[in-house]
Parts: structure tokens; C-alpha cells; sequence
């Protein structure tokens, strides 16, 4: 199975997740160029070699007309400022930024004077500026504009990538505004976000999505998150790490806080990490074929990166549960009709095997497969409908192909093919009933139909 392990140690941000996915694709330049191909407003993507405790990754940053974000972390006994500033978080100070006026500060004030417009459109930004961003945005340029979710949708569905992509991207953003909903008291419709930041977060999360598209892993894995701790200064005053809406997004993800001082995970990491992830855990047992490093551009003691792995699972065996019995006197037709009602009750399979039993009787052996939570069920259903006085359970291990039905289109219709992979094994199957439904329309024989099929694939 085709897997990528995302190492959140030193935390998560939209650019670190991109350059990390970056350093996995054969064709680095040529997605480049396909990226800077979209036209999203304004933007402009660079990558550069980065170097952190002596290990070399890659810098991926974005700028917006010119502009790029940058945060300016600062510790206590630096500045005597509560904002552990001074991290190489690549965080989203927008976080509350809250200000849904033209004016040119540059973030890193506490804003008090919000003049009273942090009521629709102060919810701007826990998240644009995954870039180490912080807070000289376009202020001061005097056309800071703002963009909520309706401005958000028209940019992405104009952007020149696979429908899938685009869903991802939106699903992203979504669960960013949602989360800044809740921490902001207002509808999603009202959540409005800083021009360069929306657009900053647009392209770091289209990145991750088109990146996903290409590698397509099976299942992807994240570790525990480190969102780092300590304070944090925003428009409406000092906020706890991880920032409120980073916390809602990371509801039900093991995260920790540790002895670094800042914010480690922004919102759109965390929005990223929360839409791909399969589950969060420890690495599985895998054969490692690459490794990608994406690296923010602050030092810390430890490496500022996250890190990808990209390689092969082996399936596990799943759990299942055998009951039997054996019965010499039932008919034919009552076996076949406590089959159906087994297999109407979610049985996996059920047969039936000729067996002696006392007395030199012939007999049956009825075997079902269940799922164990199905065991119960199925028990009831045996000795509803059979005769047999007990019944067997053997529990064991089950290994199967991941399957998935498609629908094939074909001059005479519509059929449907199975296919299953796995173990280094793929496969593919016919569905019986439209294949015979062919043959009799047709007036062909079944290997016939099969054959016309397979022609005009």
C-alpha cells in the first residue's frame, strides 16, 4: 500500500508541508512550472535549498504583489513583549487580526484601537500567512482589501487543476473558516480574510492539493502535532498557543505542547494535516523509498522542518469471525433459505460441506464468515432457521485486496467492473449480472460478451 508518514515534530505549515511534498515528485521544475502556470492574483512561488541542524531541505515561499509575510517573533527577555516572538513558525499571524479596516499597521502592535471594526470582518486571519507570516502585509499600501469564502470559491474554480484538486482546496479553506467562525462568534458567510494572506493560503493549499493529486498515496499518516507553546500577541490582545481557531481544527488530533516557545502549527497546516490524514499515530512498519524535508527559515535547537516519508505498508490483517455446526435433518431447500437470511443479515460468506456424522449419517456442515461485531447476529440467525442444537466460533486473521466497483461504458450499456489491489497484485472482474444481461440481449454466449466487452474498452 502506497503510504506517506508526515512527521509534525517541529509542527505544520501550509509552505512546509509544500516544500516537503515537492522534494517527493520526480519532476520538481516541471511542477513549478504548472504552478506558476494557475495565475493565481498576484502570486509568485519560489523554492530554495535550506539548510537546518546540518540537514538540507527545501524553502518554499510565496509572495503577493511583491509582497511577502514575515513574522516577528519575539522573546520575553528580548522585548519584555508576551509574543514568544522570534520562532521560525511559519505562522498565520492573522490570527484574530481582526481588522477589517484599510489601515496600515504593521501586525506586530496589539492594535487596541480597532475602532470598532472587529465585529464582521474581525476574523481575518488566524491563518493566511503560513509563511512565517506575520503582519507587514499590505498595510500601509492603502488598498488592503479583504476576501471572504465566496471571493475564496471564484478564485479557485478558475484555477486550472483537476476537479478533485479544486474540492480539496476548498475543503481546506473550509475547515479554516469554520474554525474561525467558531472563534469568532459570527457565520461563515461574515468571516472575511486579509487580500495577501487569502492569497498567500490559496497557493501554499493548492500546492499541498495538486502535490497530493500526483502522489496519490494510499493512505497517508500523520504523526502527534507539535504546536509549540506559550503566548501569542493579535489584534484582540494575547491568545494562548495554539491559536483559538488552530485549536478548533485540531479537535480530536493528539497534539503537545513542549519546551519551545511559540506557535509551531498554523491553521492552514492544521487544516491541511486534518483533510489528508487517514490517521494520526506512530509510523507504521514501512519500506521507505523517499524523504522530503520542508524547511521553515528561523532556528531553533532543533531542526525546523517537517518531514515527509514516502514508501510501501504492507496490509494488515483484519479480524474475523467463523461460526459453524453441523445438522442430518434439514432438507435442501430449508439450508437454502437460512443461506439467504444469513447473507441478508451481513454475512461475508456462507457454504456448506458434506460431512459423516453419528450413527453413520449423512450430513452438513455450515460454515458463515462474519465481521466480530456482527457475531452476535448471525448466531441469532443460525439457530432461528437451522435446527442444530450448538454452534462453533473460531476467531482469525483476514487479508483481502482493497476493492472498488467502476462503472464501464459500452455500446450496448453501462457495466460494472470490480477491481481490487494489493500485495503487489491488481485485478480486475466483470460484473456477472451485466455481463449475462448482455449475453441474453445480445443472444451471444457469456464468454462472448466478455470478449465484446474487453474490445471495445
Amino acid at each position: 500500500m502506497k503510504t506517506l508518514y508526515l512527521d509534525c515534530g517541529m509542527g505544520a505549515a501550509g509552505d512546509m508541508l509544500a516544500a516537503a511534498l515537492l522534494e517527493l515528485v520526480p519532476q520538481k521544475e516541471d511542477f513549478l512550472r504548472r504552478f506558476a502556470a494557475l495565475g493565481i492574483p498576484g502570486v509568485e512561488a519560489k523554492v530554495e535549498p535550506s539548510v537546518k541542524c546540518g540537514i538540507t531541505g527545501t524553502h518554499f515561499s510565496v509572495s503577493v504583489h511583491g509582497q511577502e509575510e514575515t513574522s516577528q517573533d519575539v522573546h520575553d527577555h528580548e522585548h519584555g513583549h508576551d509574543h514568544e516572538h522570534g520562532h521560525d513558525h511559519e505562522h498565520s499571524h492573522d490570527h484574530e487580526h481582526g481588522h477589517d479596516h484599510e489601515h496600515g499597521h504593521d501586525h506586530e502592535h496589539s492594535h487596541d484601537h480597532e475602532h470598532g471594526h472587529d465585529h464582521e470582518h474581525s476574523h481575518d486571519h488566524e491563518h493566511s500567512h503560513d509563511h512565517e507570516h506575520g503582519h507587514s502585509h499590505e498595510h500601509g499600501h492603502g488598498h488592503h482589501h479583504h476576501s471572504g469564502m465566496a471571493d475564496i470559491a471564484h478564485i479557485v474554480g478558475h484555477l486550472d487543476v483537476p476537479e478533485k484538486v479544486k474540492e480539496d482546496v476548498l475543503a481546506v479553506y473550509g475547515l479554516i473558516a469554520q474554525a474561525e467562525s467558531r472563534a469568532h462568534g459570527v457565520p461563515v458567510e461574515q468571516i472575511h480574510f486579509h487580500e495577501v494572506g487569502s492569497l498567500d493560503a490559496v497557493a501554499d493549499i493548492t500546492a499541498v492539493c495538486m502535490l497530493m493529486a500526483e502522489l496519490a498515496p494510499e493512505q497517508v499518516v500523520a504523526s502527534p502535532v507539535h504546536v509549540g507553546s506559550g503566548k501569542v500577541r493579535c489584534a484582540h490582545g494575547v491568545l494562548p498557543v495554539p491559536a483559538p481557531a488552530t485549536a478548533y481544527i485540531l479537535e480530536d488530533v493528539p497534539i503537545y505542547g513542549g519546551k519551545i516557545q511559540g506557535e509551531l502549527c498554523t491553521p492552514t497546516g492544521a487544516a491541511l494535516l486534518k483533510h489528508f490524514a487517514t490517521r494520526f499515530g506512530d509510523m507504521p512498519v514501512m519500506r521507505i523509498r523517499k524523504v522530503g524535508y520542508g524547511m521553515g527559515k528561523k532556528d531553533f535547537e532543533a531542526a525546523n522542518c517537517v518531514r515527509v516519508l514516502w514508501g510501501e505498508t504492507q496490509e494488515e490483517a483484519g479480524q474475523i469471525v467463523e461460526l459453524s455446526c453441523n445438522m442430518d435433518d434439514m432438507t435442501g431447500e430449508e439450508m437454502g433459505f437460512a443461506m439467504d437470511r444469513l447473507f441478508e443479515a451481513g454475512a461475508l460468506d456462507v457454504y456448506t460441506l458434506p460431512i459423516s456424522m453419528k450413527k453413520s449419517r449423512p450430513g452438513i456442515l455450515l460454515r458463515v464468515m462474519c465481521r466480530p461485531e456482527d457475531r452476535e447476529k448471525m448466531v441469532e440467525q443460525i439457530f432461528r432457521h437451522t435446527t442444530t442444537l450448538g454452534v462453533r466460533e473460531s476467531h482469525m486473521g483476514r487479508y483481502t485486496l482493497k476493492r472498488q466497483m467502476e462503472q464501464v461504458e459500452t455500446p450496448w450499456g453501462t457495466i460494472g467492473e470490480k477491481t481490487a489491489q494489493g500485495y503487489g497484485t491488481e485485478r480486475s472482474k466483470y460484473e456477472y449480472e451485466d455481463l449475462a444481461a448482455l449475453a441474453i440481449r445480445e443472444g451471444v454466449s457469456l464468454r462472448q460478451a466478455r470478449a465484446m466487452v474487453e474490445k471495445k474498452k
